[in-house]
């Protein structure tokens, strides 16, 4: 008996496996065009630094984050965060009262915690620019190692809950915020610890700018 020959599955099977292919590619390329990445990189140029206050890393206060805009919103905070003064506290406020700011964003004790230093370093050269700087989250103790045993002289304070990662739309650490008298930010944060001869000319620019607006501080 004669037996038919059987299809070749090759070609068929070939088929499917170059359309399975296709479909594969699309995916991945409306997923890379619907997939936007994570987008924050702190507060946009011109547009006022929300207010907080949190505990200095040295002090005795404990806490989370107030960073309510005004009195009575729950948990945000029961007093405006501008409100909220004090020797151990850090008031974002405050220091915008007094000049120009440089407000350093770091996670915990670890090694972005190296631009401390570093705005350590500059202030001495910019009289009247507030820099300060506050740890988001982390362990108290190791990061009042951290602040004792580099001597930071400028004040440094503890989100306990993390409520500014969202507030300033952390992405990155460090993150370097920059502004003017009055709590307005002059400039995109940096995102990342640059050369010391960038952050000084971030600086240098910062002083400028708020010298064209009216500031007279800084000698």
């Amino acid at each position: 008996m004669t037996t038919a020959p059987r299809p070749r599955a090759g070609p068929r099977y070939g088929r499917y496996v170059g359309l399975l292919a296709l479909v594969i590619l699309l995916l991945i390329t409306i997923n890379t065009i619907v997939t936007k990445p994570n987008g924050a990189k702190g507060i946009e140029p011109g547009r006022a630094l929300p207010p907080f206050a949190v505990p200095l890393v040295l002090g005795d206060l404990s806490g989370d984050a107030d960073i309510a805009a005004r009195a009575g919103e729950g948990a945000r905070g029961s007093v405006a965060a501008c409100q909220e003064r004090g020797p151990q506290i850090l008031n974002m406020c405050q220091l915008y009262e007094r000049g120009p700011v440089v407000l350093a964003l770091f996670i915990d004790a670890g090694s972005c915690a190296a631009i401390l230093g570093d705005l350590q370093a500059l202030a001495p050269s910019f009289p009247g620019v507030q820099f300060a700087a506050v740890a988001l989250k982390g362990d108290r103790r190791q990061l009042r190692r951290l602040v004792r045993s580099r001597g930071l002289r400028m004040p440094v304070g503890i989100d306990r809950d993390g409520s500014l990662l969202a507030l300033y739309k952390v992405a990155t650490c460090p993150q370097v915020t920059f502004a003017y008298p009055g709590g307005v930010v002059e400039s995109p944060a940096l995102l990342s610890r640059p050369p010391i001869a960038t952050l000084r000319a971030r600086v240098r620019e910062l002083v400028a700018a708020s010298r064209a607006r009216g500031w007279r501080g800084g000698g």
